[in-house]
């Protein structure tokens, strides 16, 4: 496949997320940029939601786990399901009470200012993390497979795409966003479908026969219930995965930004009902793809396998033009949607958190929430770098790694605020807040080298509980009690 062919598509596939922006964009003020003015509807956020929620890593990652690890990422995916249920009963309601633009605005409520800056600043870490994995995936094949070739260094490959995505927020911010997002979920399920439609093709299987093919390969074993050791078994990836959504999406300001510019209460709870039904299927479908591309490379002899396994086949398997444009604009598209309205929310959380743009007004608002915008836009690329440099592991599973260290003490803070009715004395909670993931890591390196046993996803619970056993040891200091 020629790079000019690959380079066109894109361009045009920007040149669209720039006419969006542009429909969308004729408003450049902070309560449009943050909220959208409360306007967006329910089921447009929800579809935007997929992808944002999958992702680059996922469109890559997630099919190139089924070789070593089967079906059993389903297992985590279904635990999300009772995630979304605590986001849609308990934390949907209290932001709307609270009426909030950052949802750390409830750590101010319950605790303090030192926790409201704490659960901000941990935010901040996570997601500009989260975005660069991303993003840092999605330069790295680009790089491969087309800048290589036209001589371009890494960098500025780095640097063009963090410009792309702030081309078409800085205006508008979430307003966009959720338009953008619908445009960018389409392109990726297209993308997937396709391939499996076309690998399907080549194996000659008609849809009956695909789901029988599929429900009776070793690979799609999904269910593991035979050793508590293993990172597979059940119980451990559905407790996790229930956590993971609330802390990923329910204690995440990127995906609650989301869900916040819905017009009520009622319809952003209606937004979370569909996406999570949704989201169960569409991960399906990615492992689905993940099975047969396994199939496909081993059918062809191709050397192929975790990440870049879907690249390879796509790029390098014989299917044609077609599956490999469709790969490339799906796996923009899965990235993009996640990365762009990580910098949005990235910008929102500084201004309103640490700017206090809320509570103290100040002249020039809107030209200092740009050079925010622009800052992050900066520090993403700073970091993606970074990672270039260092990253040699499954790019899914560091993220994972990294977000149960970062995002542990957001759900400790939160559950002892919701689940007691004590309180922490704040100016001591960063203190917890640091030190609880630093023992979760003690933890379980002495497990691994003691008793042969690591934490795999459920890391982030026991970093949460020491979050909320730290808490509570606070609260026994003058035994104060909260009425928040």
């Amino acid at each position: 496949m020629h790079a000019s062919l690959v380079i066109g598509a894109l361009l045009t596939y920007f040149a669209l997320l720039i006419l969006i922006s542009f429909l969308t964009g004729k408003k450049d003020d902070n309560a449009t940029f943050f909220m959208g003015e409360r306007r967006s509807p329910w089921y447009v956020v929800a579809f935007g939601m997929i992808g944002a929620s999958l992702s680059g890593v996922t469109f890559i990652s997630v099919p190139g786990w089924v070789e070593s690890s089967q079906f059993s990422y389903m297992q985590i995916v279904l635990g999300y399901l009772v995630g979304y249920l605590v986001i849609g009963t308990v934390l949907l309601p209290l932001y709307y009470r609270l009426n909030l633009t950052s949802i750390y605005g409830y750590l101010e409520e319950r605790y303090g200012i030192s926790a409201y800056r704490t659960g901000s600043v941990f935010f901040i870490i996570s997601r500009t993390i989260g975005a660069s994995f991303r993003l840092y995936l999605v330069a790295g094949v680009l790089q491969i497979a087309i800048f290589d070739q036209l001589g371009t260094p890494y960098w500025l490959t780095v640097v063009v795409t963090i410009a792309l995505i702030w081309l078409y927020t800085f205006r508008s911010g979430i307003r966009t966003i959720i338009w953008t997002d619908t445009l960018q979920t389409a392109f990726m399920l297209i993308a997937v479908v396709l391939s499996i439609v076309f690998i399907a093709g080549h194996f000659d299987l008609g849809l009956g026969e695909l789901i029988s093919t599929v429900k009776h390969d070793p690979l799609s074993r999904t269910f593991f219930f035979d050793d508590p050791g293993d990172l597979k078994f059940f119980p451990r990836q559905f407790l996790a995965g229930a956590f993971i959504a609330i802390v990923m999406t329910g204690l995440d300001q990127d995906m609650m930004q989301k869900n916040l510019s819905c017009r009520s209460l009622k319809e952003s709870q209606k937004n979370m009902l569909w996406f999570s039904t949704s989201l169960v299927f569409v991960n399906l479908i990615f492992l689905v793809l993940g099975l047969l591309l396994v199939k496909y490379a081993q059918a062809v002899g191709l050397q192929a396998s975790g990440d870049d396994l879907f690249p390879v086949v796509a790029l390098q398997g014989g299917l044609g033009w077609i599956v490999g444009l469709t790969f490339f604009i799906g796996l923009i598209a899965a990235a993009y949607s996640s990365a762009d309205s990580a910098l949005t929310s990235l910008t929102t959380s500084f201004c309103v958190d640490i700017l206090e743009f809320e509570k103290r007004p100040r002249p020039h608002e809107k030209r200092i929430r740009k050079l925010v915008h622009m800052g992050f836009s900066a520090l993403l690329i700073i970091v993606i770098l970074v990672f270039e440099q260092i990253s040699d592991d499954s790019v899914i599973s560091e993220l994972f790694k990294v977000a149960g260290y970062t995002y542990g003490p957001l759900l400790g803070m939160y559950a002892f605020g919701l689940f007691t009715k004590r309180r922490a004395t704040d100016r001591f909670i960063p203190w917890v807040a640091i030190l609880s993931p630093i023992l979760s890591y003690v933890l379980n390196e002495a497990l691994q080298y003691y008793l042969d046993f690591q934490f795999g996803f459920e890391l982030l619970i026991i970093n949460g509980m020491f979050t909320f056993l730290g808490l509570w040891l606070l609260s026994l200091n003058g035994n104060e009690r909260s009425d928040k």
